[in-house]
């Protein structure tokens, strides 16, 4: 198995742990004092899990969040910024949120960054399901914010998701590209007849691709520079896979999915459905080949010591922030009213403990937490440690202290 550390970075200050402070900076989103103390601790973080022996380090995408909370704006180039400060670890945006983004652009970009850390980037791509920004970011492709729910709206975004994904790799994996949409207003070239009156004939054709220009010297097709370090791309990756129809469309792609599930069964579930149409699309991967498992931990000496570090502050912010979205639905169990949503009052230590979402405790604690799960998933690829309620947070110190416990004490025994 792989380890991966997942940062929803956190500006320090922002949040219910600081309330006072976040209030007298409202909005702290906006204080670049406090955005200086977060690329601080976030380089940090990464610098330190770099050398202690994490094979991966993931940030996500999230737009105007004046809060402080999820505070990653562009993780291409927070990560290019970690790139040059690191030297092992795989770097992975988790994710680039595609219906935010000009597919070409996004193309760009990637096999931008794919080149400073020659080849130690893995590309998560999202959907996107926050209504504030993917609503504004998306408006282009007439894309709103994904609900998982077969709504026309989410149907939409499913779409543009899939066809953005495919005009990029087209744009990695062909010399020259020309393509018109059927599913969104955008085609290449612009008039797809031809771009009249270039310039530089002589030299294009000299130098350029085959192919880019006609016998009338129109731009029929284009060339998007530079291709990928790796070939044909880096390995795509997506988080967090729930709904079915996320599951299959990864398998289909050849996506590594990340699933951020609680109970194994569940987990167990969406691995086997993965594998199977996998196999049908003739890639034949083992019961979690392929696939990751992401799970907040906090770790200490003692269980009775991580649970006062961890558990007073873990929960607050996450209930109240991701609840309302419906992440509060991981820590359903059978005994919970079937038609009443999960209450935020829900949202502490010891649920999470108890459907398996956190692994709070001592290294032994941990670790029975992890060969529960590879009970049920004999041959999960990944692990993530998701550093919820930490970064931000608790001190630095701490923050970095949990990940050297858990690079000493459970690394070594599930590594592959």
């Amino acid at each position: 198995m792989k380890f991966s550390l997942f940062m929803n970075p956190q500006i320090p200050g922002s949040g219910y742990a600081a309330e006072e402070n976040a209030r007298a900076l409202r909005p702290i989103g906006r204080d670049p004092a406090s955005y200086q103390r977060l690329l601080h601790e976030v380089r940090e973080i990464a610098v330190h899990a770099d050398r202690i022996g994490f094979d991966a380090l993931m940030l996500t995408e999230h737009h105007f969040h004046s809060e402080g909370f999820e505070f990653s704006v562009n993780p291409l180039m927070v990560l290019a910024d970690l790139a040059a400060r690191t030297e092992r670890i795989l770097l992975a945006p988790l994710g680039l949120v595609l219906p935010a983004w000009d597919p070409i652009r996004a193309a760009e970009d990637v096999a931008l960054l794919d080149h400073f850390c020659q080849g130690r980037l893995r590309l998560g791509v999202a959907r996107g399901y926050q209504a504030r920004w993917a609503d504004v970011l998306g408006q282009r492709w007439k894309s709103r914010a994904a609900r998982s729910d077969g709504s026309r709206t989410d149907d939409r975004n499913f779409d543009v998701f899939g066809e953005l994904l495919k005009i990029m790799k087209m744009a990695w994996t062909q010399e020259t590209l020309r393509y018109r949409s059927d599913v969104l207003d955008y085609q290449v070239p612009d008039p797809y007849e031809g771009i009249e009156g270039w310039p530089a004939q002589e030299w294009t054709r000299t130098f350029g691709a085959p192919g880019e220009l006609d016998e009338q010297g129109r731009i029929r097709r284009v060339s998007v520079v530079p291709r990928p370090y790796q070939d044909p791309h880096p390995e795509l990756w997506q988080p967090f896979t729930v709904s079915d129809r996320s599951v299959v469309r990864a398998a289909q792609e050849d996506i590594l999915p990340w699933m951020f599930t609680p109970l194994p069964g569940e987990h167990r579930k969406k691995a086997e459905l993965y594998r199977s149409v996998a196999a049908e699309h003739g890639r034949d991967y083992r019961l979690g080949e392929h696939t990751g498992i992401l799970k907040i931990v906090g770790m200490a000496d003692t269980r009775e010591e991580a649970i006062a570090t961890y558990g007073a502050k873990m929960h607050k912010d996450f209930a109240s922030f991701f609840g309302p979205f419906g992440y509060l639905e991981v820590l359903r169990t059978k005994d919970d009213d079937a038609a009443a949503p999960i209450s935020p009052e829900k949202g502490d230590f010891k649920r999470m403990a108890d459907v398996q979402m956190a692994l709070i405790g001592g290294p032994d604690d941990v670790k029975r937490g992890i060969e529960a799960m590879l009970k049920e998933i004999p041959d999960l690829e990944w692990f993530g440690l998701f550093m919820q309620g930490q970064q931000g947070v608790l001190p630095l110190d701490t923050v970095k202290r949990n990940l050297e416990m858990f690079a000493e004490h459970v690394i070594p025994e599930f590594r592959d």
